[in-house]
């Protein structure tokens, strides 16, 4: 399974699709499957059949887009950017900005 430089939480644009340039954050990383859920981002509706739990009726949610449509925005300089890692100090892995350098996790 390939490691990704995206993280539940980070802020990201979408790069492509009928969302094309809506900024969200990341509420799920699927992996296994290359996958990211946005916030507010590529809803979709969902007919729901009433339970004795539930209320029936059309739900809308956000569905996962593929994790190469979506790009991570830089917190230090607000554009969207690839995102490199690197080792600090006391041999912590980090990710950084290759636009301005600037640390993403901080």
């Amino acid at each position: 399974m390939p490691k990704y430089r995206i993280k539940k939480d980070d802020t990201v644009l979408v790069l492509g699709g009928k969302d094309k340039g809506k900024q969200g954050k990341v509420l799920k990383v699927v992996p296994e499957k290359g996958r990211v859920v946005v916030e507010r981002v590529n809803f979709i509706k969902r007919h729901t059949r009433a339970s004795q739990t539930a209320k029936g009726g059309i739900l809308e949610k956000e569905a996962p887009l593929d994790i190469s449509n979506v790009r991570v925005v830089c917190p230090a300089c607000g554009k969207p950017t690839r995102v490199g890692r690197r080792r600090i100090e006391n041999g912590k892995t980090v990710r950084f900005c290759k636009k301005c350098g600037d640390l993403v996790d901080k």
